[in-house]
């Protein structure tokens, strides 16, 4: 008789990085993959987690799922963020542990460390200064998330890991025009400029922070690399953090940024910048030493990445109402 499959269950696999771990499991097959849309099961519903779990026989968690947005979105609700992704990261690990699974990865953020951090960031500045102030309620029940593992690990035996990943982008990223992240949101700016015939686009802040940015299915084989790893191995090299930090060691500012955003988009007008909207953490580099001296390292670059992403943005109509609003604006 043959063995069954691994039943594996990708929390959020509707977002971009949940979607992004889902396609790299199905094409590395030899799995049976679980997924559940909100409205079939509310993570942050422990009964509905309880039930879940106990029904559905999971050995393996890919932990993606979590409420995310940009500054605006992390400042305008603070008490959303940091309930939310409480509630999901308790249920799921508590609920995984209390059904017998042995094996979780808990997707991190890079916000979770402190504003000033040296750089770029090792793992072990975790806890060492004041957070943004900005993010701070989401970054604190990532910490929370991430301290759950370890003290499962500690006083269970279980092996659950923790990836912290630097600013995602890619297919499936979230084009809302408030609560989006940088990359989604100045490419959203730029097409909406683009197609209306603008002279320029303003942006936040003064353009001169420093940002690294990682495609999300550069992320996704990062999460099965390190899942893939002997426990000694990820033990030996996430100490004494317990996590790896995942990111691509390039970093370039907001205004490089956003000049080649407009490239890609195609957008020829000029680009100015707000100075009083607020810039965020200065810079935010991670080092990623640890997991590449497992073996892992990103291949997809920027500008590629970059055209992937608003190719997939077109191609799923996630930019369609929008560039249609303003075809009716446009100038004759």
């Amino acid at each position: 008789m043959n063995k069954p499959l691994p039943r594996i269950f990708v929390a959020g696999h509707r977002g971009m990085v949940g979607s992004a771990i889902t396609r790299a499991l199905r094409a590395r097959g030899n799995a049976d993959i679980v997924t559940r849309t909100h409205a079939e099961l509310d993570l942050s519903n422990q009964q509905q987690v309880r039930e879940f779990f106990a029904r559905e026989k999971i050995s393996l968690v890919y932990l993606a799922a979590a409420r995310v947005g940009g500054i605006h979105a992390n400042d305008t609700y603070p008490a959303e963020f940091i309930q939310q992704n409480l509630m999901i990261a308790a249920n799921v690990i508590h609920e995984a542990w209390c059904s017998g699974v042995q094996q979780l990865l808990f997707l991190g953020s890079s916000c979770i460390y402190p504003k000033l951090a040296p750089q770029p960031i090792h793992e072990s500045s975790l806890l060492s200064g004041a957070l943004e102030p900005t993010n701070a309620p989401y970054a604190i029940a990532k910490i929370a998330g991430m301290m759950l593992c370890e003290s499962y690990n500690r006083q269970y035996g279980t092996d659950y890991r923790c990836v912290m990943p630097t600013n995602l982008y890619g297919p499936g990223d979230n084009y809302h025009p408030e609560n989006s992240h940088v990359i989604p949101a100045l490419i959203r700016r730029f097409h909406e400029a683009r197609i209306a015939g603008a002279s320029d686009v303003s942006i936040w802040g003064s353009g001169t922070p420093m940002r690294e940015f990682l495609n999300a299915d550069d992320l996704a084989q990062a999460c099965m690399h390190v899942m893939a790893l002997p426990a000694l191995t990820y033990r030996t090299h996430t100490t004494p953090a317990g996590f790896f930090n995942v990111g691509t060691g390039d970093e370039v500012t907001i205004r490089q940024l956003a000049t080649l955003i407009a490239q890609v988009v195609g957008f020829r007008g000029s680009i100015s910048f707000d100075t009083t909207r607020p810039d965020g953490t200065p810079r935010k580099q991670l080092d990623s030493t640890a997991i590449r001296e497992t073996g892992w390292k990103p291949v997809i670059g920027l500008q590629a990445g970059l055209q992937l992403a608003y190719q997939d943005a077109l191609a799923s109509g996630r930019l369609a109402a929008c560039g249609e609003a303003h075809a009716l604006e446009s100038p004759a």
